[in-house]
């Protein structure tokens, strides 16, 4: 075997063992992608996996019942959906502030009518928003529940002042409490 012939042999094996790498790399994340996704099925309660039957039991006294799965896109949807209702409460609170009158107590007030036909511009759930800001504690109106024409003059309340409301929606503790 010449010189060059030989040269070309070892070129020849080195890539064919390089390849045969990449390759039992390959392998290896597609069991290791396989085996990630045999598990996830062996906890899910819907799976009907070979198997599955061992899967953990759910428990209601579990932390994480009723929880999505920690980094899944599940929780990430959860949390951009908690952020996007945050905002929609305080831009609530907002244009209460901003475009209602003083009552006696010193805080602010407005008609349903008036803040339907405001805040509708921003967004079509302002009868869902209000409940979530009264459930909070921002805001109350008399009743379960505002309809548009039958509640217009019905009048909503801010029950405490913006600022402090800012602080409790980013998660900070009011000013003056420990």
């Amino acid at each position: 075997m010449s010189n060059k012939n030989w040269k070309a042999s070892v070129d020849r094996g080195l890539r064919d063992c390089k390849m045969n790498a990449e390759l039992s790399n390959k392998v290896a994340l597609f069991n290791q992608v396989a085996d990630n996704h045999k598990e996830k099925q062996m906890i899910n309660p819907f799976s009907s996996w070979d198997g599955a039957s061992h899967r953990r039991k759910l428990d209601k006294s579990d932390a994480s019942y009723g929880k999505p799965i920690e980094g899944s896109h599940t929780e990430r949807r959860g949390r951009d959906a908690q952020a996007s209702v945050t905002n929609e409460v305080r831009t609530l609170c907002e244009i209460i502030q901003d475009c209602g009158a003083m009552d006696k107590d010193s805080n602010s007030r407005i008609t349903f009518g008036e803040l339907f036909q405001m805040y509708n511009v921003i967004s079509g759930n302002v009868v869902g928003i209000l409940l979530r800001a009264r459930k909070k504690g921002f805001v109350d109106f008399p009743g379960e529940t505002l309809f548009q024409r039958r509640d217009d003059n019905v009048a909503i309340h801010l029950m405490k002042p913006l600022e402090e409301i800012k602080e409790i929606l980013a998660g900070r503790p009011p000013n003056g409490s420990s």
